[in-house]
C-alpha cells in the first residue's frame, strides 16, 4: 500500500485518517496543504476519480473568507492557486482516491492488499 494523506493539521478528519492508518501500523505520507499545494498533474489524477466540483470545499473557511459564493471562477485554477479550498482529507492509495473520512473504503484497501 502506498498511502498519501493530503490535508491540514487543523482538520479533524485529516487527524482521524492519520489515526486510522497509524492504529493499523500502515505507513503513510502526510502532506500539509498549508505548506505545499497540489501540482496540476496530481490534481488531474485525483479528478479522474473525484469530479473537481466535489473537491472544492464550499462550506470551508477559505471559501467564505474569499466570498467565493458570489463569484464565477474556474474550479481547477482556484484549487491550484489556493490549496486550502480543497475538501480534506484526500486519501490516495495508488490510483484509488477518497475524500473525507471513509474508514470503510480504507478497510477494503487493506483487505485487498493483505
Amino acid at each position: 500500500m502506498n498511502i498519501q494523506i493530503i490535508g491540514t493539521k487543523s482538520c479533524s478528519d485529516s487527524r482521524k485518517a492519520e489515526r486510522f492508518f497509524k492504529e493499523r501500523k500502515i505507513s503513510f505520507h502526510f502532506r500539509d496543504l498549508n505548506e505545499k499545494g497540489l501540482a496540476k498533474g496530481e490534481l488531474d489524477n485525483i479528478s479522474r476519480k473525484i469530479p473537481l466540483e466535489n473537491l472544492i470545499d464550499r462550506e470551508g473557511k477559505q471559501y467564505k473568507k474569499r466570498n467565493m459564493q458570489y463569484m464565477k471562477f474556474d474550479v481547477e485554477e482556484e484549487l491550484l492557486k489556493d490549496p486550502l479550498l480543497l475538501r480534506t482529507p484526500i486519501i490516495r492509495n495508488g490510483a484509488e482516491v477518497t475524500i473525507g473520512h471513509q474508514p470503510d473504503t480504507w478497510k477494503k484497501w487493506i483487505e485487498e492488499a493483505g
